[in-house]
């Protein structure tokens, strides 16, 4: 299969005819010959971006009418649903389950920020019955949009669905290893009503065509979510254009686990959150903090269900974990697997590729137990079905080892003691935090992390932030002095 850009309603080839190989992680065999974008191509997006968005109708339509549209593309998804499932399994070696889920959410963007953008009030601040003050929303502009290779799909869309709603035409920049469901996009949006130009699609290296991306004078607004080091440069190549940024990255996530929890429930919620989505996820509970007085009963309870998850290949319904996206990225979580043997982590389960399965990018469910903070498998993200199991005694130390890594994306909390859990809501430096709960997203509130896991926030009316500038009117009602110079 040979996929193109898409570029103002036509799917084309690289200006250069350069091309790169996709391949499939179950098997490692080339799957798919892809267009490889640089500057010339992004150009020719941006181009068409920007007159859809000066001389097009969709940045000037009423809220109503783009939710419409919006609309119109979630129905569209959802006649795809098995279709975009079984293209991400077998691109990304998510399991088909999981994919499904994935393709369900990707249609629940859209029609969510349908519903944000016609339900979103502007803001009025009145100076006694003398001043009327009102906020306008104006579309930014060009969005550029670089998306990373775990559920693309799915990510895909939870920007494209916000900056499309806030008026703004797009160039998407997927992710090279995983760039097969993007494909579906065109006709999706053509399906929708989308006019032509506010979609384009440019496939491509990162530090060619997202390079490209981010340094266009006329993209003023990059999103991008993806590995902290890569968003580092993001930032400083689009300080020159003094661009609005929104960048989703890096997590190495505590699970604190107090001896009042609910230990099953502790246990359903520390699987799911490391071993789900092959643990290729930024959200991930990597590090699990377990109360000590608990400790050894935990440690061994999450070996003897780390040991049962079904390690398989990806289109088999039965299977929990898949392969691991690509020969690279496997060979660096086995790496990280050698780390924390030969730092001293105490190998609990996993660590090695199940048996029958001879080839593919695929590990076992892996358990360290353990683990301390001055260990590359503490401190760095891995992004693989690997946990760290550390002890803690007290509250005070939980927190010293929750805050312990340079990342703070997500959190979560284990206790009965619902003050204690008011209290580390407040100290656990975290961008997201969950009580009692695993990573259930509610689409209104704020994503995004602290410190070395990102800058700003999505989701909700804020996600429409991103995408759009506050222009501030100010209407005089009544007669206001006005200071009479040069008159003395």
């Amino acid at each position: 299969m040979n996929l193109e850009h898409y570029i103002d309603g036509t799917h084309v080839p690289s200006v250069s005819g350069e091309t790169f190989t996709s391949l499939e992680p179950a098997t490692n065999r080339p799957t798919l010959t892809v267009a490889s974008g640089d500057a010339e191509d992004v150009d020719l997006a941006v181009r068409a971006a920007l007159k859809a968005f000066t001389d097009g109708p969709w940045p000037r339509m009423p809220g109503e009418r783009r939710a419409e549209v919006l609309r119109g593309i979630a129905a569209a998804i959802e006649a795809r649903d098995e279709r975009i499932a079984e293209l991400e399994c077998g691109d990304t070696g998510l399991p088909i389950t999981q994919a499904r889920g994935q393709a369900r959410r990707a249609a629940q963007n859209f029609r969510f920020f349908a519903d944000v953008i016609t339900s979103l009030g502007e803001d009025v601040y009145r100076v006694g019955s003398a001043q009327l003050n009102y906020v306008v929303r104006k579309p930014v502009g060009v969005a550029g949009l670089i998306t990373p290779w775990n559920t693309p799909f799915m990510l895909e869309t939870w920007k494209l669905a916000p900056a499309l709603a806030a008026g703004c035409p797009v160039v998407l920049k997927p992710a090279e290893w995983s760039p097969l469901s993007a494909s579906l996009l065109p006709e999706i949006m053509e399906e929708g009503g989308l006019p032509t130009g506010v979609f384009n699609l440019v496939h491509g290296i990162g530090e060619r065509a997202g390079a490209a991306l981010v340094a266009h004078p006329d993209v003023p607004v990059i999103s991008f979510t993806g590995e902290t080091t890569t968003g580092q440069t993001i930032m400083r190549d689009a300080a020159t254009g003094l661009k609005t940024l929104s960048m989703e990255l890096g997590g190495k996530s505590p699970l604190l686990v107090f001896d009042d929890a609910d230990l099953e429930r502790a246990l359903d919620a520390a699987v799911f959150g490391v071993f789900s989505l092959n643990g290729e996820r930024c959200t991930a509970s990597s590090r699990v903090l377990v109360q000590d007085t608990v400790y050894e009963e935990f440690v061994t309870r999450l070996a003897e269900r780390a040991a049962r998850v079904r390690v398989g290949p990806p289109h088999d319904l039965a299977t929990e974990l898949g392969a691991l996206i690509h020969p690279e990225h496997y060979e660096r979580v086995v790496s990280y697997v050698r780390a924390g043997v030969e730092e001293g982590a105490r190998l609990v389960a996993g660590g090695g590729r199940p048996e029958g399965l001879p080839e593919g990018n695929f590990l076992a469910a892996t358990v360290f137990a353990d683990v301390t903070p001055a260990m590359r498998i503490f401190q760095e993200e891995i992004f693989g079905p690997v946990v760290c199991v550390t002890p803690f005694s007290t509250e005070t130390e939980a927190v010293e080892l929750a805050n312990a890594t340079r990342y703070g994306l997500a959190a979560y909390v284990w206790t009965s003691d619902l003050r204690r859990a008011h209290r580390l809501a407040q100290s656990v430096e975290a961008g997201m935090l969950w009580i009692n709960s695993q990573n259930i997203r509610d689409l209104r509130t704020p994503f995004g992390g602290v410190k070395a896991s990102g800058l700003g926030r999505e989701g909700g009316r804020y996600s429409i932030d991103v995408y759009t500038e506050a222009h501030i009117v100010h209407v005089a009602t009544e007669d206001l002095p006005i200071p009479r110079f040069g008159l003395g």
